[in-house]
């Protein structure tokens, strides 16, 4: 099997996957039905979770049910836990980049905010926009999400001065990055461009930079106000392997 999804992780397009991902859901539902482990984002219970990487492939991380992985299980309750996202009274203005399939239909339906998804390529986007020259007023939103999209784009720098710029003052924005909390430094190389070489040195093919424990220095030094939140400790141990969820993960958590 990790044969086979890592084959197709590496050959498909994300915007077709996307779309076959639809169909093939509830299939892997009903097949993984069991009780070892449970979504937390909708409460399904299954045997397993399957394998997910484009390079080396992680055991039980990909939830059958939603597809969702363990850093947007973990966003989920802290969203859930720790902030007024489901709950809030007063409607909020969101920005969603790349949005998740796991978290667009659910954040579609939500009644207290006015949802806006965008990207350059997603066909769940509402806006087609270059995350570095931004559609977007100053101080339009609330609440942002952009996870796991800067690791993709050449020039982070401006990516960074562009979401602060959108983000309203006192607003949050959750910039969630695949990082080595084990490298003091981010490194990136302009010259690498082959993908095969990419894959191997920064993790996946279409990635250009490896952030290292600086990046939440490189937030701040943008304006923002950033929060290492360390969650799963927060959690309890049983529930972190029941979630299957990435102890030690950290999610960061930008204020304006």
């Amino acid at each position: 099997m990790k044969k086979i999804f890592k084959f197709i992780l590496n050959t498909i397009p994300r915007p077709i996957l996307i779309r076959l991902s639809i169909v093939a859901r509830p299939i892997l539902a009903f097949l993984l039905k069991g009780n070892k482990f449970t979504d937390p984002i909708d409460g399904k219970s299954f045997r397993m979770f399957l394998p997910y990487g484009y390079g080396t492939q992680r055991n039980n991380v990909l939830s059958p049910s939603t597809l969702s992985l363990e850093r947007h299980r973990l966003l989920w309750l802290y969203l859930q836990n720790e902030t007024d996202f489901f709950t809030a009274t007063e409607k909020k203005n969101i920005l969603h980049f790349a949005p998740e399939q796991e978290f667009y239909k659910r954040f579609k339906k939500q009644k207290n905010i006015q949802y806006t998804t965008t990207d350059l390529f997603s066909p769940l986007a509402d806006i087609k926009a270059d995350i570095c020259d931004l559609p977007f007023k100053d101080n339009e939103y609330d609440v942002i999400f952009c996870n796991h999209v800067l690791e993709h784009i050449p020039d982070d720098t401006k990516a960074m001065q562009e979401l602060y710029r959108v983000l309203k003052p006192g607003g949050m924005a959750i910039l969630q990055i695949p990082q080595d909390l084990n490298r003091a430094t981010t490194f990136s190389d302009d010259s690498i461009t082959d993908e095969k070489e990419r894959a191997a040195i920064f993790g996946q093919y279409d990635h250009v930079r490896v952030y290292g424990r600086d990046y939440f220095d490189k937030l701040r030094s943008i304006g923002f106000t950033v929060v290492e939140e360390d969650y799963t400790k927060k959690i309890s141990p049983e529930l972190v392997t029941r979630y299957c969820l990435a102890p030690g993960e950290i999610i960061p958590v930008c204020f304006k």
